[in-house]
């Protein structure tokens, strides 16, 4: 789910900055298809992330709290900073909304998210990771008990549609859109996705079995929604704008649930066979999220090197070329970070454990 999410986000921010070249409506056609196409990543993420933390910790109370936040401190928190911190100070023209002016500003675009397009997903996905005890205690609550199963699918299905509808009228271009525009990076935007990852864990066998069965069903429904999805977004007509493909939506939040349901399908598939996929999938899950938050800041740099020649090409093959460079650059840093800063902790470390022997 990481791996599909993560490559599929790095496809959105290539997008997004291909048709800030202003390409012809021809161009434009392709490229929002594509956008809905890929616009599943956050609901995967916090998906992936919940049902992976629900199965290894479900067992955790408030007492596992401490320990649980540091070990998320090393793998999460750390290197949000070191990147954010990156985006404001080397390439601060990417910050979203406004720019900072102050020390006070600089904090304020450091922890909402605007430091650059996709660090909103950061503001979101850390609210999940500080609240992990309510889902913890969810995850209690349900045990393999399938009326609670259902009554929590079916309050969190209730609340969540009330919750989009009250987006839709009050921010989606409503009275509220420039002043609310947080709203889409509070942990509430994306709770079905995370409550489900509890109960998909919960009820695993179910799960896989219900996957199985539904398979069919999942595809044809997948496509209708699809469909759905384009339909809005080219009502609102040429130029195309990709912010009126908001992951708020009834239908992108169907869509978002069959496509977690197909990659877990496919995933549970490869688990079943013993895939020799499956290392390849652990590996890249590994690094996903550290080659998600510099996708960004590769892109920057590739754009800049290439701005003799990239935005006059073709658009696909702009698109193509960035997109893959930049994925690769991405995992390929996330892996060599990860090396060198091992490296580092190991020297400082040794020489400490040599003094206390001694």
């Amino acid at each position: 789910m990481k791996v599909f999410a993560c490559t599929a986000v790095m496809m959105q921010t290539v997008l997004s900055l291909v048709l800030s070249t202003n390409p012809s409506f021809s161009y434009q056609t392709p490229i929002g298809i594509i956008y809905n196409l890929v616009k599943f990543t956050a609901p995967a993420f916090i998906f992936g992330i919940l049902y992976t933390t629900t199965r290894t910790t479900n067992k955790n109370t408030w007492g596992d709290y401490g320990s649980y936040l540091k070990k998320q401190w090393s793998a999460l928190f750390v290197p949000t900073i070191w990147w954010t911190l990156a985006y404001l100070l080397v390439f601060p023209d990417v910050q979203q909304v406004n720019k900072f002016n102050s020390f006070g500003s600089f904090c304020w675009h450091f922890i909402n998210g605007n430091a650059a397009p996709h660090l909103w997903y950061n503001t979101m996905m850390l609210q999940f990771i500080i609240l992990m005890p309510l889902f913890w205690a969810l995850a209690h609550w349900i045990k393999n008990n399938n009326t609670r199963g259902i009554i929590t699918i079916v309050l969190t299905v209730i609340l969540f549609g009330a919750w989009i509808y009250f987006y839709d009228v009050q921010v989606f271009h409503g009275p509220h859109e420039q002043s609310w525009y947080l709203l889409d990076r509070i942990f509430i935007s994306f709770v079905i996705y995370g409550i489900f990852g509890v109960v998909a864990w919960m009820f695993r066998d179910k799960f896989e079995k219900f996957l199985k069965k539904a398979f069919p069903i999942l595809v044809i429904l997948l496509i209708a929604v699809f469909y759905w999805t384009n339909r809005e977004l080219f009502a609102f007509g040429y130029p195309v704008k990709l912010s009126n493909a908001p992951y708020y939506k009834p239908s992108m939040t169907l869509y978002a649930l069959l496509v977690i349901g197909l990659v877990a399908t496919l995933a549970i598939r490869h688990i079943n066979t013993d895939s020799k996929a499956l290392p390849v999938f652990h590996f890249l899950a590994t690094y996903a999220y550290r080659a998600y938050l510099s996708n960004v800041f590769w892109l920057q740099i590739i754009w800049r090197l290439g701005s003799g020649f990239l935005p006059q090409i073709n658009p696909i093959a702009a698109i193509i070329i960035c997109y893959l460079l930049t994925w690769i650059l991405s995992f390929a840093s996330a892996y060599t970070f990860h090396i060198v800063w091992s490296k580092i902790k190991n020297m400082i470390t040794k020489p400490a454990v040599q003094t206390e022997v001694k």
